[in-house]
């Protein structure tokens, strides 16, 4: 498979499903954004991707202030590892399980809670955690903890996530800030983000007719389409393997590297970027470009693919610096103007500054 086998493949993907298969090949995790009456036909959709397009295992978590770690660690198991071991906590109902998970590929086992002994992989290959930006501060630091080592002791035994695992907070983003936010740890650990608008559409429910017509909810539990035969997984493991491979070997000129180093300069220097750039952001913008080359059917680097790797892995990760804490007051600037200049001023606007720098020829 050469490079525009992979060109060929990327151009029958949607944009999820896109984003989705760069972040397997990384073996990174992502933040999927949408609008606030869109994330629930969105979180179906990522589903079906995640099943059909890859044929990966999947959970989708209904996370709300008042969901706890135990919800989080119930739901995340396999249908095996649920199966093996009975209950520890019998108080739990068939109704407030439903309500703290919405559907799965593999039926309702979220009443059960076991104790997890067995070293091999017993955590679903994908999570989908809608609303995860509202959950405590100890399960995001729990999370975290699962996504960079695929490995979380409890108190019942040790959650064990697959190599290929992904983790996709999926929050409604109606302005330019997300709120209440995700922990910064956690935020930086995200490998990219997409917004999904309601205009680019849903591949899969579509095609079915599965939408909810703007309502919450269609159904809780996915269907299979008895009307039309079941689109076999587009994205083999063989795939994944050559993209990560074909990546590795991506050349880039000294000009786009020091254009690469350009950009996160910029943006380390901007009054309007709270805390800077994590050297974790600069390295994952770099990965993040080479992966996409191979897509677009060449071995090198381009200054149009560097722009758009940063708009990927940078926005979501810049956060707005409050106008009480510029760094230009220490310096005799009046708050009123400083207020004045940063009203207006959102991670998009900022990439577009940065990036009207003269790219390479």
């Amino acid at each position: 498979m050469d490079y525009t086998d992979l060109a060929d493949i990327a151009q029958q993907l949607s944009d999820l499903e896109v984003a989705l298969l760069l972040c397997l090949v990384a073996r990174e995790h992502c933040l999927i954004e949408t609008t606030s009456h869109c994330i629930n036909d969105l979180a179906k959709e990522l589903a079906l991707i995640g099943s059909t397009t890859f044929d990966y295992s999947y959970c989708i978590l209904d996370c709300s202030s008042a969901t706890s770690i135990e919800d989080i660690f119930n739901d995340v198991l396999t249908p095996g590892a649920r199966a093996n071991y009975r209950p520890l906590r019998p108080w739990l109902t068939t109704e407030s399980s439903s309500n703290r998970s919405s559907y799965k590929s593999f039926g309702d086992y979220s009443k059960l809670s076991t104790p997890i002994s067995q070293p091999s992989s017993n955590v679903v290959n994908i999570v989908v955690a809608k609303n995860f930006n509202f959950v405590s501060d100890d399960i995001q630091m729990h999370m975290l903890q699962l996504m960079r080592s695929r490995e979380l002791v409890t108190e019942n035994g040790t959650l064990s996530a697959p190599q290929d695992f992904l983790f996709i907070p999926l929050v409604a983003r109606d302005f330019d800030q997300l709120r209440p936010p995700l922990k910064s740890h956690i935020n930086d650990n995200l490998f990219i983000s997409h917004f999904h608008s309601p205009e680019a559409g849903y591949t899969y429910l579509e095609e079915n007719d599965w939408l909810s017509d703007g309502k919450v909810s269609a159904s809780s539990v996915i269907h299979k389409s008895k009307g039309k035969q079941s689109k076999s997984a587009t994205v083999s493991p063989l795939v994944m393997d050559q993209l990560r491979e074909t990546s590795a070997s991506v050349s880039t000129s000294a000009e786009i590297v020091r254009y690469i180093q350009d950009i996160v300069v910029f943006l380390r220097l901007s009054r309007a970027v709270a805390s800077g750039v994590s050297a974790n952001a600069n390295i994952q913008f770099s990965r993040f470009a080479q992966l996409l080359a191979p897509l677009h059917g060449i071995d090198y680097m381009t200054p149009s693919i560097v722009a758009l790797a940063a708009k990927k892995v940078f926005r979501h990760r810049i956060i707005i610096t409050p106008p009480g804490e510029d760094r230009s007051l220490q310096y005799g600037s009046n708050l009123h103007a400083i207020s004045h200049i940063l009203a207006d001023v959102t991670p998009d606007s900022i990439l577009d500054g940065v990036l009207a720098l003269e790219p390479p020829l």
